[in-house]
């Protein structure tokens, strides 16, 4: 399964889930217009990252979600033990949050359809399946009620409140819509490499990734940018307002790809780029 946010997997940060006091499974009437597929759909794992690879990966719930962007993460369930498979499909669904513990709402969650010994639960938002789950009976080698498939959207189309337990950040443009994470992202630095007091901006994803660093304290170790951060700066000419904001933070750009500039209510800071392949030791 893909995990997107090269920042968060540079920096060792872990994921906290919320809701767990919560019920997994709520009752709610089916959209207007359910999935309709076929809820077994042969996956296969690729050899590759992209989102191609994905819904090959994801099987039927990929095909049932419905992103405003790309499929975001997804692949076939992992295999479970004689005795650990549920009795009853709502088991299943619990036995995908114990066995992968995905980076995923772990409440809120209903039937979209039944299919014999398959059942489909989607995650919905404002009406639509941004995270779903199909679980299986009697998978080969592994009795009892587990996941199949599953997939989800983007995290910026994931619920607002259980995004804001993560710990990278999601922006939004200048009408206030938030912004797909394989566009930019930010997070606090990992406690874990003692970088509490930096933060980490991400561009782009993939290849195309560029990543800056704010490092006020100079907790980075030396080398790992391109040049020193600057927390008092004047905004370069030619810089443009890309409409990025995280609160009262706005991203602006130049051609100069190696620094970003973000104006604060105090001004202007220079955000260096960092070196590719660096990371705490």
């Amino acid at each position: 399964m893909r995990r997107g946010l090269v920042v968060v997997a540079v920096l060792a940060v872990t994921a906290v889930g919320c809701g767990g006091e919560e019920h997994v499974v709520v009752e709610g009437t089916p959209p207007a217009t359910p999935y309709a597929g076929p809820l077994h759909v042969p996956a296969r794992d690729l050899d590759e990252d992209s989102v191609q690879a994905l819904r090959v990966e994801s099987g039927a719930a990929g095909r049932a979600l419905e992103c405003d962007g790309e499929i975001y993460s997804g692949g076939q369930g992992e295999r479970w033990s004689e005795g650990d498979g549920g009795d009853t499909p709502e088991d299943g669904l619990k036995l995908y949050f114990d066995i992968e513990k995905p980076d995923l709402p772990r409440s809120g969650y209903r039937v979209e359809r039944e299919d014999g010994d398959r059942v489909l639960y989607s995650l919905d938002v404002g009406g639509r399946t941004k995270a779903a789950v199909v679980v299986a009976k009697d998978r080969e080698g592994a009795p009892g009620w587990g996941p199949e498939t599953t997939a989800s959207c983007n995290p910026a189309e994931l619920p607002a409140d259980f995004t804001d337990s993560l710990p990278y950040q999601i922006w939004t443009d200048e009408h206030g819509r938030r912004v797909q994470t394989t566009l930019i992202s930010s997070s606090v630095g990992s406690a874990h490499c003692d970088w509490q007091k930096a933060h980490f901006l991400e561009l782009g994803a993939g290849d195309d990734a560029r990543l800056y660093a704010r490092d006020p304290d100079g907790v980075l170790e030396p080398g790992m940018l391109t040049a020193p951060y600057d927390g008092d700066v004047r905004m370069p000419a030619g810089a443009h307002d890309t409409g990025y904001r995280l609160r009262d933070w706005r991203l602006w750009l130049t051609d100069d790809p190696t620094k970003a500039y973000v104006r604060t209510p105090d001004g202007v800071e220079a955000w260096p780029l960092v070196k590719d392949g660096m990371g705490c030791r």
